[in-house]
């Protein structure tokens, strides 16, 4: 994923445990990158096609993402009616050539699936790359604090206390405007970065970058339907959060 990951297990004797989390990165590139020629995901064509449970599955959640925010996530850019799922025969059929790009759910997908291969330990933190999952207490028995950078200015906002959630965030101070608005077929503007506390970090990456490009007002109205907390910085260097965000 050209990701750098960090994990901390504070219990004792977990370093097996530690190793299984990290294949698990290995493993979500190989199902679901599109710059990997050999993956799963580009295998994907005309032709109905089985695939694993963990490429149908994150496909699905995908799709349902993009209904539920009416566009602003979609991994096709416009071109959602080209996937087909089977759920009875597992099968994948693309009804012409599409380019899925998961990139932004498959490294929370693969924050869960580290996470879970850890749940044997009751506090542990995985970093990836800004995707983050907080099990437990830190080292002093409270909440983990995260710190939020600030998109423009170099600094972090206040931190917030996570226990047994994760934190995302989409923005464009590190690569640019890389998010696309697939409902105008733009570079997403209405926001400089989006955070989302929710239960896994895929669900946090994928409802971050539907926020993000709905903008602050529209954003903060759609994490609150979803039952997640957030925060929207807009270009103006507007703050805005969801009630529950710093509670």
């Amino acid at each position: 994923m050209g990701t750098v990951v960090t994990i901390e297990v504070l219990d004792a004797d977990a370093q097996s445990h530690i190793e299984d989390a990290f294949h698990w990165f290995d493993a979500v590139e190989s199902c679901c990158s599109k710059f990997r020629a050999d993956s799963e995901l580009c295998a994907l064509d005309t032709r109905p096609q089985v695939v694993s449970s963990m490429l149908f599955e994150t496909l699905q959640f995908a799709l349902q993402v993009a209904e539920q925010s009416h566009g602003a996530f979609d991994p096709t850019n416009g071109q959602l009616d080209a996937i087909r799922l089977d759920a009875t025969s597992k099968t994948v059929t693309l009804t012409e050539q599409v380019v899925i790009d998961l990139g932004a759910i498959a490294k929370g997908l693969a924050v869960d699936l580290a996470a879970q291969s850890l749940r044997p330990y009751r506090n542990f933190a995985i970093n990836a790359g800004g995707d983050l999952y907080l099990a437990g207490s830190n080292a002093k028995g409270t909440p983990w604090n995260v710190a939020i950078r600030h998109p423009r200015e170099g600094e972090n906002f206040p931190p917030i206390a996570v226990s047994d959630k994760a934190v995302c965030t989409s923005g464009d101070y590190e690569r640019g405007s890389h998010i696309h608005d697939a409902r105008n077929q733009r570079p997403a503007n209405a926001s400089l970065s989006a955070t989302v506390v929710a239960p896994s970090a895929m669900l946090a990456d994928a409802l971050a970058t539907a926020a993000y490009v709905k903008g602050p007002v529209e954003g903060i109205a759609f994490l609150h339907s979803q039952g997640v907390e957030g925060m929207i910085v807009s270009p103006s260097l507007d703050v805005h959060e969801t009630k529950g965000f710093r509670a």
